[in-house]
């Protein structure tokens, strides 16, 4: 298995597949992540790719591993990104 491309390889592969310059696909890239960033709280979908979702997860209980202890575990809010079925049918 391969190594994930770094920022800079992927902004030289939107450049080249985009037929623009590197300073452009920079611009685009951090704009896309602006965006993500800002509607990340109502859901941000980037099409044939996936979708960026606020999930509120409940309290549960837990237990140290260490101590065997079993404690409590709060309630919080997280970021998930959920693939859409065209990324998993391309890549699986």
């Amino acid at each position: 298995m391969g190594k994930p491309m770094t920022k800079s390889q992927i902004i030289a592969a939107v450049a080249e597949k985009a037929d623009i310059s590197k300073v452009q696909a920079k611009d685009a890239l951090d704009g896309l992540a602006e965006l993500a960033y800002e509607g990340a709280a109502d859901g941000f979908t980037i099409p044939g790719i996936g979708k960026l979702v606020k999930v509120d997860r409940a309290a549960r209980s837990g237990r140290n591993p260490a101590t065997g202890e079993t404690i409590q575990i709060p309630a919080k809010t997280v970021l998930k990104f959920r693939i859409a079925k065209a990324a998993k049918d391309a890549v699986l």
